[in-house]
């Protein structure tokens, strides 16, 4: 799993001309990708670390200071550019595999008490965000690459 995290004053997520998705306060935006060997370890890690990560303002974390996270599934993340000049999708895990995982992760935020909102799974989404910083950190978990 990858996850690109940006602590934002603002953000929001729109289908449709419709928002459905957007923060109530400057908080992370989370754009996340799933492989194909993630399992609910990989899950709870992320989950641990996009709570608990020391990276908005004064190093507190959003479980510190129950900022907003809006989680946006992005398919993209999980693309090698290594070789050739187009994306490999191969460790990518398919939508009907990937739409779980992305549920799990919002969920276990959740169930830690944050405020979280998303985009639309497999939506063509409009994304929407004012960097604060800008601060911007990749996380991976083992297996990713």
């Amino acid at each position: 799993m990858r996850a690109v995290i940006s602590r934002v004053t603002e953000a929001s997520v729109t289908v449709d001309d419709e928002v459905v998705g957007e923060l109530s306060a400057p908080g992370l935006l989370v754009l996340l990708g799933v492989s194909i060997d993630d399992d609910e370890a990989v899950v709870a890690t992320m989950v641990r670390k996009i709570s608990e990560l020391r990276i908005l303002r004064e190093e507190r974390s959003v479980s510190e200071v129950g900022a907003p996270v809006l989680v946006v599934s992005q398919f993209t993340l999980m693309g090698s550019t290594a070789k050739g000049r187009r994306p490999s999708w191969s460790r990518a895990a398919p939508g009907h595999r990937a739409e779980p995982v992305v549920e799990a992760v919002v969920a276990g935020l959740r169930e830690r008490g944050l405020e979280v909102s998303t985009g639309v799974f497999g939506a063509m989404m409009r994304v929407h965000s004012v960097n604060d910083g800008p601060f911007t950190v990749m996380v991976e978990t083992p297996g990713s690459a």
